[in-house]
């Protein structure tokens, strides 16, 4: 036994021993090899942006096939009102679109889009959409800026994911308020 505990073969074993038993750890290990995006519900996000925000929301009505929504984000700070909605695409490459009354509306574009320059336009159901591209972080931008906040499409998915996601937006109707009841009057 001395000698699996001193020198260069107590080494080499003490090596054998620990490979082995690693081997045996993954073996046994279930593993899988399917593909795990994590799927999020964003309705609820999407109903308060409907009900807080000051401008008109739009929302995805049905993504494409196979895509997978997996971020949603509302933020109200300062009275200004922001959706982040993520999608992983059909190619499993990235989409969000991004929705937001704040000031200055260019500051919150360039943010969104990283880059601060224009590229070209393109249209989109009759909507004239601009073209931003960060090449360095292979990233897309389509920009639709209106008078009271602004709507960006952007990841890194291509131009046809990211027109396709544009395709689906509509605009999402605004509450209509729930009468109170009022309080019945006894006689008595």
């Amino acid at each position: 036994m001395g000698r699996f505990t001193q020198g260069f073969y107590g080494y080499a074993f003490a090596l054998l021993v620990c490979i082995a038993g690693v081997g045996l750890f993954l073996l046994v290990t279930p593993q899988s090899r399917t593909e795990h995006i994590p799927r999020v519900q964003y309705g609820i996000d999407q109903a308060n942006a409907v009900r807080t925000a000051p401008y008109e929301v739009v929302a995805p009505r049905q993504v494409p096939a196979n895509w997978v929504p997996n971020s949603s984000r509302l933020t109200q700070d300062g009275g200004v009102v922001t959706w982040r909605l993520g999608f992983a695409t059909g190619e499993r490459e990235h989409a969000m679109v991004a929705q937001s009354d704040e000031r200055p509306i260019a500051g919150f574009v360039n943010r969104m889009t990283n880059t601060d320059k224009p590229g070209g336009s393109r249209q989109i159901d009759g909507v004239t959409w601009e073209e931003r591209v960060r090449p360095d972080k292979n990233q897309r931008s389509l920009v639709r800026v209106l008078p009271d906040h602004a709507v960006v499409v952007t990841g890194t998915a291509g131009w046809s994911e990211l027109s396709a996601l544009v395709h689906t937006l509509a605009p999402q109707p605004t509450p209509t308020p729930v009468p109170s009841a009022s309080p019945v009057a006894t006689t008595g």
